[in-house]
C-alpha cells in the first residue's frame, strides 16, 4: 500500500469540516474518518510538521520555533533549518527499506533533505534561483521547465497590498500543485508528503475580512469571501491530485495548527 499525505498549513477545522462547496474533501471525510486533533506546544509550523513526521514533541526534537537556541545560553539564537532536526522521520523509515519517497515543502525543508527519492525545499528556502533547493539537484531544472520561476512563499505576505497577496498566493499554489502532480506521475514512489503554505498566508492576510468578530471587520467588503473562496480552490486542486491515486493508496489530509483572530500581540524588543 502506498501512502499519500497532503498537508494544509494552518487549516482551520471549523472551516474545513463545516464549509459547503468542498466536494472532494467531503467525499474523503465520508469514506474515511476525520476529527479535530490537538497540535503541539507551541502550535506553530516549526516544529509542528516535524513533530508529526517523527512522533516526537518539541522538547525531544530540541526545536521550539523558527528561531532556536544554538547552545545552552540565553543569548545565542539561530534560524532553524532542516539540519536542526536529526530525528528519523516517516520518509526515512520508508526509504531505509529501499522504497522511494517524495517530500515536498515540509518545514523545515531547506537545505533539501537527502532522501531515497526526491525532496523539494519549503518556504524557508532563501531563493530558488540562486540556491539548490531540491534533491537530487537535477529536479530543480525539471521544475523550472514545468512552471518557470518556482515560488516557495509569497514575498511580504503581511503586506497591506491585498490584491497582490491574493494574486500571488493563487499563483504560488497553482505552481505547487503542478509540481506535486508532476512528481506523483514521474517518480515511482511509495510514500509521498507535501505541505501547501498558501492557506496560512491567506489566513494571515485576510482573516479580518472573514471573521465578523474581528475588530477590523468591514461588512460587505469585497474581500469578505477571500478565505472561503481559497478553500474552494484548494478543494479543486486536491480533487485533481486525488484523481491520480489508485484505490490501494492511503490518503491523508492533515494540518499542523488551526487559525483564529487575535486581540493582542507580543512585540519583541530584542529584534
Amino acid at each position: 500500500m502506498k501512502i499519500f499525505v497532503a498537508g494544509l498549513d494552518c487549516a482551520a477545522p471549523e472551516l474545513l469540516f463545516d464549509l459547503s462547496g468542498l466536494p472532494h474533501l467531503k467525499c474523503l471525510m465520508a469514506s474515511g474518518c476525520y476529527g479535530r486533533l490537538e497540535s503541539v506546544v507551541p502550535p506553530i509550523t516549526v516544529p509542528a510538521w516535524m513533530c508529526m513526521a517523527t512522533s516526537q514533541d518539541p522538547g525531544s526534537l530540541g526545536v521550539y520555533g523558527f528561531r532556536n537556541r544554538v547552545d545552552y545560553s540565553y543569548s545565542n539564537l539561530g534560524v532553524v533549518n532542516s539540519s536542526s532536526i536529526t530525528s528519523e522521520a516517516m520518509w526515512d523509515v520508508v526509504g531505509a527499506t529501499g522504497r522511494q519517497v517524495v517530500v515536498v515543502a515540509v518545514p523545515p525543508g531547506y537545505p533539501p533533505r537527502q532522501v531515497n527519492g526526491v525532496s523539494v525545499g519549503c518556504f524557508l528556502t532563501p531563493d530558488t534561483e540562486k540556491y539548490e533547493y531540491t534533491f537530487p539537484p537535477s529536479v530543480k531544472e525539471n521544475i523550472k521547465r514545468l512552471v518557470g520561476s518556482y515560488p516557495v512563499d509569497v514575498a511580504g505576505f503581511r503586506t497591506d497590498d491585498k490584491p497582490r497577496l491574493l494574486r500571488e498566493t493563487y499563483e504560488m499554489t497553482r505552481k505547487h500543485f503542478e509540481v506535486v502532480r508532476h512528481l506523483m506521475t514521474t517518480v515511482d514512489w511509495d510514500y509521498f508528503q507535501f505541505v501547501e503554505i498558501g492557506l496560512d498566508r491567506m489566513h494571515h492576510g485576510f482573516w479580518k475580512y472573514h471573521d465578523p468578530a474581528h475588530r477590523q471587520y468591514e461588512p460587505n467588503h469585497p474581500l469578505n469571501s477571500a478565505i472561503v473562496d481559497y478553500y474552494g480552490y484548494l478543494d479543486e486542486e486536491l480533487g485533481k491530485t486525488f484523481a491520480l491515486l489508485d484505490d490501494d493508496t492511503l490518503r491523508v489530509v492533515v494540518s499542523d495548527h488551526g487559525a483564529n483572530g487575535s486581540t493582542a500581540a507580543f512585540v519583541s524588543t530584542t529584534g
